[in-house]
């Protein structure tokens, strides 16, 4: 594979989907600098990208702080050169219904997973604006158009990335800007969130299924910022969330209360631990969670979308088919 060795950044890139991202990239021989909190794990990720070919500056510091994500912006062109990607990942959740959620803990999530968002575009813009060049890369989620019980700042947070890389692609084409933006909507993933999440449920976190690897997610999101598109969605569940949501909103309400409360709790007793929400977790996690066994390692929706232009017309017949089939499926599991 021929090496691009563009400078990239990536937030959230200790661990997760932003690990998974990394590694995607180092292999191609960027040059990343890598945002997260942990400088243990950040160490760790930057040892893995040297391995792999690229080359890495690490930042540990907090999205939430507008003025470090800056500085590292700076200190990335100072000594790899102009950034030709930047890629928000950094999140953090709550599992907890709404009525015992506290309103530091939905400052909290807002503050990383939405304005952590904002924080690294504007850092972003910054720089390409005058050179009117670069790629932004969102990561989204499927919950950004369905939201689910027990996770509603998340979700809220999602919604808002949304409505603000709207906002600013309008502004874009307004300018006749030459910088690319692209939102990628992901599923449930098999990574570390569900082991260090705060979680005020009884029992242990889970993604809800079907449930992919991360390097899925990393796939989409090295594909969307080299292929640009307004929106890229992973995997048949964002699929099926997204139209379903277009479709059909109230079902899945209904659908969302029955099926959503039990399907993001695991069989096991939660336990007495250390969460993520304002200080990271010690300990070497990587890309990866607990759900290796049930986590698919493909995702046919992503295939076909990232080859869309070969499909050609039969990919409008089978989405039409698709969405006939999803509502046929809402229908029959309410019966």
């Amino acid at each position: 594979m021929a090496r691009t060795e563009k400078t990239v950044v990536i937030t959230g890139a200790s661990a997760g989907v932003g690990r998974a991202v990394t590694r995607r990239f180092a292999r191609d021989g960027a040059r990343l600098g890598l945002i997260a909190r942990d400088r243990r794990r950040l160490e760790e990720t930057a040892e893995e990208v040297r391995v792999l070919g690229g080359e890495a500056m690490i930042f540990p510091i907090d999205v939430a702080d507008a003025e470090k994500v800056d500085i590292a912006a700076e200190e990335v062109e100072q000594r790899f050169g102009p950034i030709d990607i930047w890629i928000n990942v950094a999140m953090v959740t709550v599992m907890a219904p709404v009525a015992k959620t506290t309103p530091e803990e939905f400052r909290r999530v807002t503050e990383v997973t939405y304005l952590g968002c904002v924080h690294g575009t504007l850092a972003a813009l910054k720089r390409m604006q005058p050179r009117n060049y670069g790629t932004i890369v969102q990561t989204g989620s499927a919950l950004a158009y369905r939201s689910i019980p027990l996770q509603a700042p998340y979700c809220a947070a999602k919604h808002a990335i949304v409505g603000f890389t709207d906002s600013l692609r309008c502004e874009l084409i307004h300018d006749n800007s030459a910088i690319k933006l692209t939102v990628v909507h992901l599923p449930g993933l098999n990574t570390p969130q569900f082991d260090w999440a705060r979680n005020k449920m009884p029992r242990r976190a889970q993604p809800l299924p079907p449930i992919f690897q991360p390097e899925v997610a990393a796939d989409g999101i090295y594909f969307a910022a080299h292929h640009p598109r307004r929106e890229l969605w992973v995997g048949r569940s964002s699929y099926e969330a997204i139209l379903g949501q277009r479709v059909a909103p109230g079902l899945l309400d209904r659908m969302m209360a029955e099926k959503a409360y039990g399907g993001q709790m695991a069989a096991e007793a939660e336990t007495e631990r250390p969460d993520n929400l304002f200080e990271p977790v010690a300990g070497s996690y990587a890309a990866h969670g607990r759900f290796d066994v049930k986590a698919q390692n493909t995702a046919p929706a992503l295939w076909a979308t990232e080859h869309r232009e070969a499909i050609g017309k039969g990919a409008g017949i089978a989405a039409a088919g698709a969405l006939g089939w999803f509502i046929g499926r809402m229908l029959s599991s309410r019966r």
